[in-house]
């Protein structure tokens, strides 16, 4: 049967793709957006669906989003900072926004939490992406939600900001112009002392937007999946440099002298 979710980061890659699918299953969804003029451009008209303009930050709004509500679905994330915007920075997003929405949750008697982290996260993570994004977990775990974590890899789509970036660094429409960048892991040998360093290509397993939507939808309809930390990877193997090249020679517009080059990490 269907129930009431409460949804943030609905306008987003895989919020909107979700929202649809959540509907279709008989879902009711409420969802918190930032522009409501944005909302409507990307999301269905459905009577289904409900819009709550607001930041995550307005205990009002957060209030009305989830009152009634019989789960809360997070994705809300950032790749990039934007200092100077609301929750532009990774703290404010991946942490200050969780904990928020954990606190009204447990306040307003909405039992059900998913959330969206990311692989390879961990409080020893060499970025602040990572950092972030595993106390926030940490704040899910505490809490006394019934609660399933979900950690994609890479997340693929036609109309995804990675695969658009990928794009316009194939076609050279951005920096560095004339290549594909990505970084590269550089190991120390400990087998011997003083051992050499030497780079390594990172191995990625990207999984699709869909199979993402489908386990987040299943997952509040299954209470096996209560307390659990799921990887969500797809099921392919590569090297971040032959996925590059990849998308370079399957969008349109692409320049196939456009390398993709390692950058030391």
């Amino acid at each position: 049967m269907g129930m009431t979710v409460a949804l943030t980061g609905a306008t987003g890659f895989v919020g909107r793709r979700l929202c649809r699918e959540l509907l279709a299953r008989g879902h009711k969804v409420r969802a918190l957006v930032r522009s409501r003029g944005r909302a409507m451009q990307v999301l269905p008209t459905d009577p289904g669906l409900t819009l709550i303009g607001g930041e995550v930050s307005d205990a009002a709004r957060v209030g009305e989003l989830l009152q009634g509500a019989g789960a809360c679905i997070n994705l809300i994330g950032i790749l990039r900072e934007r200092r100077g915007e609301a929750g532009g920075t990774f703290r404010a997003a991946h942490v200050d926004s969780v904990r928020s929405l954990v606190k009204a949750c447990e306040a307003l008697g909405v039992g059900r939490f998913v959330q969206m982290s990311a692989l390879g996260v961990s409080e020893l993570g060499p970025a602040e992406y990572q950092k972030t994004k595993f106390e926030g977990e940490q704040i899910v775990r505490r809490s006394s939600l019934a609660w399933t974590i979900f950690r994609p890899s890479l997340i693929h789509g036609s109309d995804g900001e990675f695969i658009q970036m990928c794009k316009a660094w194939a076609g050279g429409h951005a920096a560095p112009w004339l290549f594909m960048p990505y970084f590269r892991k550089t190991i120390e040998e400990k087998s011997v002392p003083l051992g050499p360093l030497y780079e390594m290509d990172p191995i990625v397993q990207p999984v699709a937007v869909e199979d993402v939507v489908t386990a987040f939808a299943n997952a509040i309809e299954r209470e096996p999946t209560v307390g659990e930390v799921y990887n969500l990877v797809g099921g392919e193997a590569l090297s971040f440099p032959d996925m590059l090249r990849h998308i370079r020679d399957h969008v349109h517009g692409a320049n196939p002298d456009i390398e993709a080059h390692g950058i030391p990490g």
